[in-house]
């Protein structure tokens, strides 16, 4: 670091790039998504969540969600990543081999995660057949410079206990994460307290489940003995804000979380239910909904939240020392971000710009471990005008078959 001239003299760069009235930053983290639910955008709202899973989107998942469809979708996803600023992403569905591959070819970072539940899913019949293809994803991924896996159970509710102790026993045969949705429904924290008297997160420890390094997802009805039992295992938390909001499943105890020691990351949730992928627009949400919810304006300041998105996320990752910040040694995962809009004038404060005023538009370059994947806003790595008329052929198909 220091003025151009000093730069200029010390280093010579094989490519200069005017980044005058920008912000470069770390990639940003995004550590909960299902990217090929973008596919799904607004296919239901407005409903309860019972009605937006029961009448759409499992028959829709059922129907339409194959190979082709999860390609297209991840394709639409990884595009509005990069668009984005989003450099590193966590996901849990179905095909996740079939993402790996688009991320392989899109040039980013991430872990993907075969979704395991107790009934047929789009890709196996039976959940047997998805631990061991996590297991051959994970084998055939151990030494991918970008590309991780993890061991995907999609919920306490919605998988059995013996599903859940396979899904953690693979975890720590492979040393690899479980990612799984926790205590995202008061409904949620209803089943399992009928089932076992428990709160899922207790009910989980009674299984020996939770290991360092695991990620629960979403994590809104954590009570404060919840959290020191996470906190105690090493668990880290993905907080999805407009998610949570819009499904009005409830407002995560972020601040509390935080003090008792949890790592936080930001997470937009899949397309379908929030329904972007913007994570300047997750930060700004999460940054004013605990404010207001706790009437306390200086709760998750500024940069407290810039870091839940981008050193904070590679810790839930289990990256932080290659990713989320930028300092010697890391990997090149960089964005730069234009602050020459209308509605980023006049710039006081940095932080405060980048969190309450910027969004993905933004952004207009992207690199990940060096290589460009957006460059003054073009993409280099994914055909957008293919992938638009990919995902309006499986639309037309889709909307036909949608209940009146």
């Amino acid at each position: 670091f220091g003025p151009d001239s000093l730069l200029k003299d010390t280093y010579r760069a094989q490519e200069e790039v005017d980044a005058d009235g920008k912000f470069l930053l770390p990639g940003l983290v995004n550590t909960h998504t299902h990217l090929p639910m973008s596919l799904l955008r607004g296919i239901a709202d407005d409903l309860t969540l019972a009605d937006w899973l029961e009448k759409y989107i499992w028959p829709t998942e059922a129907a339409f969600m194959d190979r082709e469809a999860i390609r297209v979708g991840s394709q639409l996803a990884m595009a509005e990543l990069i668009r984005s600023g989003t450099t590193c992403f966590n996901d849990a569905y179905f095909f996740a081999d079939e993402i790996a591959k688009v991320a392989e070819t899109a040039g980013l970072r991430g872990r993907v995660g075969e979704g395991l539940l107790d009934y047929p899913t789009p890709s196996f019949p039976k959940a047997s057949a998805a631990i061991e293809a996590t297991r051959q994803l994970a084998l055939t991924y151990r030494a991918h410079p970008r590309i991780g896996v993890s061991v995907a159970p999609h919920s306490p509710y919605s998988c059995s206990a013996e599903l859940l102790v396979q899904a953690t026993r693979l975890a720590q045969e492979l040393e690899i994460p479980v990612h799984i949705h926790l205590s995202e429904t008061q409904t949620e924290q209803g089943i399992i307290a009928s089932r076992y008297f428990k709160s899922p997160t207790a009910y989980l420890d009674s299984l020996a489940f939770w290991q360092s390094g695991f990620i629960g997802a979403h994590g809104v009805w954590l009570d404060s003995l919840d959290q020191l039992v996470l906190a105690q295992r090493g668990v880290s938390i993905a907080h999805c804000p407009e998610s949570n909001m819009k499904l009005a499943s409830g407002v995560a105890p972020v601040p509390e979380m935080q003090a008792r020691g949890l790592t936080v990351g930001l997470g937009t949730d899949g397309a379908s239910s929030n329904n972007d992928l913007d994570m300047f627009e997750e930060m700004s949400t999460a940054a004013k909904l605990a404010k207001v919810h706790r009437l306390d304006p200086t709760v998750l300041d500024a940069q407290t939240v810039l870091r839940m998105a981008t050193i904070e996320g590679a810790k839930l990752m289990g990256w932080e020392e290659e990713i989320g910040s930028i300092e010697p040694e890391k990997a090149a995962d960089l964005i730069l971000v234009s602050n020459k809009a209308l509605h980023m004038q006049p710039l006081y404060d940095v932080y405060s710009q980048i969190v309450y005023c910027a969004d993905g538009s933004d952004v207009t370059h992207c690199m990940v471990a060096g290589k460009w994947l957006m460059k003054d806003q073009q993409l280099l790595t994914l055909d957008q005008q293919q992938i638009l008329q990919d995902v309006s052929t499986l639309r037309k198909r889709i909307m036909a078959a949608l209940p009146e």
